[in-house]
């Protein structure tokens, strides 16, 4: 990798966790706290939400046709993803191990905390927590593909990928032969580094 891209690199790390600071400082001011797995929010705030809540018959009046029809499709989506979860659970505690790879912790990608909001009826908190689990479980699932993508193949592609995992930036780019096996080794060894980083803790 030039060193003109490690500094871009470098510099969007810098950003997002300039952004990430940002936004913990707004939510700061949202009147809210998190105590343990609550979220605790102000009193006169917890109120307010009652007040928006839309009652469960009354939102089954304002629902669009088109949703009805396909609910069944969307909430049949929770069988495979149910099973990926499994799968790439069982992956990651059998071989990254072997690997000496850390493993990806499952609560940090698939966080539920849409049921503490007082606005949404129990049908909307549904909703919520079934989206959160399937976007948080491709999230978690894409980074433990990630970490295996890092220790196998971390090589850029030749053409753009869009979406593509937090590591890829820092990948060999797309036919970088020189040196390839001792850079591989050292990918491997930065993954080693993140294990015993999270041990020492």
């Amino acid at each position: 990798m030039n060193e003109k891209i490690r500094q871009i690199i470098d510099q969007i790390n810098t950003l997002e966790a300039e952004l990430d600071k940002a936004i913990d400082e707004t939510e700061s001011r949202m009147s809210y706290q998190i105590q343990g797995r609550r979220v605790a929010f102000e009193q006169a705030v917890k109120d307010g939400h009652r007040r928006a809540k839309m009652g469960v018959f009354r939102w089954f009046l304002t629902v669009r046709p088109q949703n009805y029809f396909t609910a069944p499709i969307i909430y049949g989506m929770v069988v495979p993803f149910a099973f990926l979860d499994l799968l790439i659970t069982i992956y990651q505690w059998t071989c990254f191990p072997v690997y000496g790879v850390k493993r990806v912790k499952r609560g940090n990608y698939i966080v539920m905390d849409h049921r503490h909001l007082a606005y949404l009826n129990i049908v909307e908190k549904v909703h919520c927590m079934y989206c959160s689990y399937g976007v948080g479980l491709l999230a978690y699932a894409s980074e433990i593909t990630a970490r295996t993508e890092q220790y196998f193949c971390p090589i850029k592609h030749a053409h753009k990928v869009i979406g593509a995992h937090s590591r890829y930036a820092n990948f060999l780019g797309y036919g970088e032969a020189d040196n390839y096996h001792r850079k591989l080794e050292k990918f491997r060894g930065e993954l080693a580094r993140e294990k015993a980083d999270s041990a020492n803790k």
